[in-house]
């Protein structure tokens, strides 16, 4: 009996082991995400299609969007910060989809604006507002898209990494 109980103390001694050393990778860690949209100039039409928005904070000029965004994180492939003319600006990388799908609506919508909306975290707090609306001057045919966002550089460091976890989180494999 006195080593039944042995046996039975160290195999609960072991499962107990198991258990606290499995509780650690459970824990998530505190990762950041972002939202980026995509969406097309448009002609106000007094429906829930199309809205206006304001562009710039300093001095906002508005103007009207299709409420649907045509490109989202999901066509994103990568997020880049780069230097431009002593400043700075995003670039953003799409994914072969994001490629076509923008290559059709920069080609289609020529002359409009594509008013671009994100969603990310700075100093804790959360930020959601229109980073600009570069007017479409050419097809976009590479997949990369160039623009300087109405942010400072610490907010849009931010906001890129918060784009690129959300980008690596989304393209993981699914696994049932």
């Amino acid at each position: 009996m006195n080593r039944l109980q042995q046996s039975f103390n160290s195999i609960l001694c072991l499962f107990s082991l198991l258990a606290c050393a499995g509780c650690g990778t459970t824990q998530k860690k505190d990762v950041q995400y972002s939202l980026i949209q995509f969406h097309l100039e448009a002609r106000l039409d007094g429906t829930d299609r199309t809205t206006r928005v304001p562009i710039f904070r300093a001095n906002p000029v508005y103007i009207g969007i299709q409420t649907s965004p045509f490109i989202d994180i999901g066509y994103l492939q990568k997020v880049t910060l780069v230097e431009k003319l002593g400043s700075y600006a995003v670039e953003v990388q799409f994914d072969e989809t994001g490629i076509r799908r923008m290559e059709s609506f920069t080609t289609t919508h020529r002359g409009k604006r594509l008013a671009i909306f994100a969603n990310f975290m700075f100093e804790d707090t959360e930020q959601a507002r229109w980073l600009g609306a570069p007017v479409i001057q050419q097809t976009i045919k590479d997949g990369i898209l160039t623009f300087t966002p109405d942010a400072s550089r610490a907010e849009t460091e931010s906001l890129i990494k918060g784009l690129n976890n959300a980008i690596e989180e989304i393209k993981k494999p699914y696994v049932f």
